[in-house]
């Protein structure tokens, strides 16, 4: 009798079961089964399974130029924003000047800046009206414009001013973790500079320069904002997607999206699985990072002065958006620098109705998407890390996943599966409701959110949990307790970025609004039209502001973060 209610009690779903069937079934359909309906439109044509669509792909000239441009584009990203990322990162970690640590921060500000935000601060600055144009312009008496912020070498401009922060953040990390007892064992070897630079530093680097440079160019295919604003008749993958649908050639736009999907997930792969089963492992005796001090009269004022004017240059950007924010509407037309400031464009963005409803709406939806990713990766890491479930491989691949899908390839899955009410098959029409958008937002954030929660499982100490239980708390109490404040600095971090993400989504969101949902970058695009440049600055500066706020108040969880319970 004992054995048979042990049996039964054995064949009874536990917790973890139930939980762990959830969390598989939510993800499937959130990120699996958009994709699988994606592909499946792009085979059929009037009900019948057909290679028509993928026929007419590769026959169209258009179409193969805009797959090599969004590939060689990406990859040249890479390369311009390792030139200004690396360099930078062992200036000012290798030598030691005045205002180091304060320009070394100034450097990584441009991460601040959401995508179609950066792309109109340097329109502001360098466009054909630009405010360094018109100084160019005037300073050498021109009758046109010295330039034309245009094509595709608009396109690598931006990407590689926004993108660079990725390979400096990283290559900072690096070194910091780097041990220089290594270096000096070189030089005492007779290894000069550079040699051990190549042989023994750039060796040590590779996890960190591979990290930055596929982050990099996942970015890069995945862009939206610069070629949408800057490409003028140069044609991208996701810029082509977005047309192909506004014409009504869905049939092509799913077969774009299939390919733009493939092509990042082939990169993705193998250089992934290549960096992971590599190993860079040196002996250490954890030797302190060294900086070198810069001693000569000419170099202790003339690195300053080169690093200041560089990081200045990297910021100016961030000025102009501000300055831009504050001229009122009408009152800059062929001046080199707009003639009159005030705060009006602040204050309309808070006293109308009309102009507060998308600062509502992204708040709304970004949060609402952001507790939804904690919560999910909450989830899979208490499955992945503490009760190591059959499948967890596969669960840790669902959570990365939408990092590697380009945004315009998760919209238009999202677009294609839920615009129809099939309940017996998992679609419900959600497409013209703030529904989908916070979808869209938790697909985006998952994969941040998703390492940030499994790193903190990881570090934390389950001898912690085990003697909570021992003490007799329940699962929830220790979860409550232990757990979630033990994981509170990984969650805060992966927090702060997801609800950067989402504040600044443009991709999905030009794909996915409508009129009463719409976001603060819609907004910005819709001011842009009408020529109104301080409102569309004025929301910018917003959204730098509530980024910085995000990134500050997610800092004293890290730092400070809460003490467990003894």
């Amino acid at each position: 009798m004992a054995t048979r209610s042990r049996a039964r009690a054995l064949k009874r779903p536990t917790p973890d079961r139930l939980l762990a069937v959830v969390v598989f079934a939510a993800l499937i359909w959130a990120v699996i089964y958009p994709n699988l309906v994606v592909l499946g439109n792009s085979l059929s044509a009037e009900g019948l399974i057909t290679l028509d669509h993928y026929r007419e792909f590769f026959r169209t000239p258009a179409e193969l130029r805009a797959l090599w441009a969004s590939i060689w584009i990406s990859i040249a990203t890479v390369v311009l924003a390792a030139l200004v990322g690396v360099p930078l990162a062992f200036l000012f970690t290798r030598y030691e000047f005045p205002g180091r640590r304060v320009l070394g921060a100034l450097a990584a500000l441009p991460v601040l800046l959401p995508p179609l935000v950066g792309v109109i601060a340097i329109l502001f600055l360098y466009g054909e009206s630009g405010i360094a144009t018109r100084l160019v312009q005037s300073a050498l008496d021109l009758d046109r414009p010295p330039w034309r912020l245009r094509g595709a070498a608009a396109i690598l401009a931006v990407h590689a001013y926004s993108m660079y922060v990725y390979f400096y953040l990283f290559t900072l990390a690096g070194l910091a973790r780097l041990d220089h007892s290594l270096v000096e064992a070189a030089a005492s070897l007779g290894s000069s500079r550079i040699r051990t630079l190549r042989r023994v530093t750039l060796p040590l680097l590779t996890p960190t320069l591979v990290g930055a440079a596929l982050l990099t160019f996942m970015t890069s295919m995945a862009s939206f904002s610069a070629p949408y604003v800057l490409g003028g008749g140069y044609r991208v993958m996701t810029t082509q997607i977005f047309s192909s649908k506004l014409q009504g050639e869905l049939g092509l736009a799913m077969v774009e999206t299939v390919m733009l999907a493939s092509v990042s997930l082939l990169v993705l792969w193998p250089l992934a699985r290549w960096e992971g089963s590599r190993e860079y492992v040196a002996p250490t005796k954890g030797a302190a990072p060294f900086r070198r001090q810069v001693e000569s009269r000419l170099a202790r004022i003339g690195v300053p002065l080169v690093a200041g004017f560089g990081v200045l240059f990297l910021l100016l950007p961030h000025l102009t958006l501000v300055l831009i924010s504050l001229v009122p509407d009408g009152s800059w037309t062929v001046e080199t620098l707009p003639p009159a400031y005030s705060f009006e464009n602040y204050a309309e963005l808070f006293s109308e109705a009309r102009t507060f409803r998308p600062i509502l709406n992204s708040l709304f939806m970004t949060t609402a998407a952001t507790a939804m990713a904690l919560i999910v990766a909450v989830a899979v890491g208490h499955l992945v890390v503490r009760r190591r479930i059959a499948g967890r491989g596969l669960l840790e691949g669902l959570l990365a996943l939408p990092w590697a899908l380009p945004g315009t390839v998760l919209a238009i899955g999202l677009a294609t599966t839920f615009s129809v009410h099939r309940p017996w098959i998992g679609r419900w029409v959600l497409v013209g409701t703030a529904a989908i958008l916070i979808l869209a937002y938790f697909l985006r954030m998952l994969p941040l959110t998703g390492r940030a929660a499994l790193a903190g499982f990881r570090q934390l100490d389950p001898s912690l949990e085990e003697a909570g239980a021992s003490l007799g708390a329940g699962p929830w109490r220790r979860m409550r307790r232990i757990t979630l404040p033990g994981l509170l600095p990984a969650l805060a971090a992966g927090a702060a970025l997801a609800f950067a993400t989402g504040l600044g989504e443009f991709v999905a969101s030009i794909v996915l609004y409508t009129h009463r949902t719409r976001p603060i970058s819609l907004e910005i695009l819709s001011q842009l039209r009408d020529f109104d440049l301080g409102a569309a600055a004025a929301y910018g500066v917003l959204l730098m502001v509530l980024v910085a706020g995000a990134f500050l108040f997610a800092q004293r969880w890290i730092q400070g973060g809460r003490e467990l319970p003894g």
